[in-house]
């Protein structure tokens, strides 16, 4: 008799509003996970006040309710600003907070960011933001608290996650290859309203290093927590080895 198949592994998504979910439709196809996507609702202006309130725990706590008819085994608030805004230990609150609420681990965006610097190996990287100036600072004294150092950082200024979400392929191209830096090991494009999952073969090959994509290291710190191996070739380094060879 042949053995039932096993259920695909399922990482929970939580996301804000309505911009690049999609991305989540790709990685579960080329992964062969599930990665079931709920939505909390907030003002989706890139602004501080806005983004604490987006990443309450309230909230948090709304998304981990709605993914529990799904099972997941990890979960993941995947809103870069709305987690780092928080500063470094803000953000591990969140994630300790929504990780009682979900009944298995969870993690952040932001979280996952240095995550996958760490299984990578790098420290010296270059950010091309779509924020606000303001709140890109943010992200860059988040990392510095890490180790992290930022040796170049942009903001497009862009001051709502619907417009970065309108972004097409070659407008996110241009976005993330005219702010890499020849110093920087990787190049951060830290917005998860932005859709990059089918631009980062093309990225990575025009720089000539890691790209590292907010959608992109949400699914991977979501399979990460949820001990669950992770290849594709068409996501980039962190999905082709790189970071198991850097001891993840």
């Amino acid at each position: 008799m042949t053995p039932p198949a096993q259920p695909a592994p399922t990482v929970g998504i939580i996301y804000p509003d309505h911009a690049a979910e999609g991305d989540y439709a790709i990685a579960a196809r080329l992964l062969e996970v599930r990665l079931p996507v709920v939505h909390v609702y907030g003002t989706d202006l890139h602004a501080v006040p806005e983004l604490l309130d987006l990443g309450s725990p309230e909230r948090l706590a709304g998304g981990a309710a709605l993914l529990e008819p799904h099972g997941p085994t990890s979960v993941i608030w995947a809103c870069t600003s709305g987690s780092f805004v928080y500063g470094p230990d803000g953000a591990r609150r969140q994630a300790d907070l929504l990780a009682e609420s979900a009944g298995v681990p969870a993690s952040s965006t932001s979280l996952a960011y240095l995550a996958a610097l760490a299984a990578l190996g790098l420290t010296r990287v270059a950010v091309a933001a779509s924020y606000p100036d303001g709140v890109a600072r943010l992200f860059v004294d988040y990392l510095a608290a890490a180790g992290v150092e930022v040796v170049a950082m942009s903001s497009a200024g862009i001051r709502t996650a619907a417009e970065v979400g309108a972004l097409d392929a070659d407008q996110v191209r241009t976005l993330a290859a005219e702010h890499d830096h020849p110093d920087a090991q990787a190049l951060l494009v830290p917005d998860t309203a932005m859709r990059t999952l089918e631009v980062l073969p093309d990225l990575e090959a025009r720089l000539g290093k890691p790209v590292l994509t907010a959608n992109q290291v949400t699914v991977w710190e979501g399979l990460r927590l949820a001990g669950v191996p992770s290849h594709a070739a068409s996501l980039g380094t962190l999905f082709t080895g790189g970071a198991d060879r850097a001891g993840r």
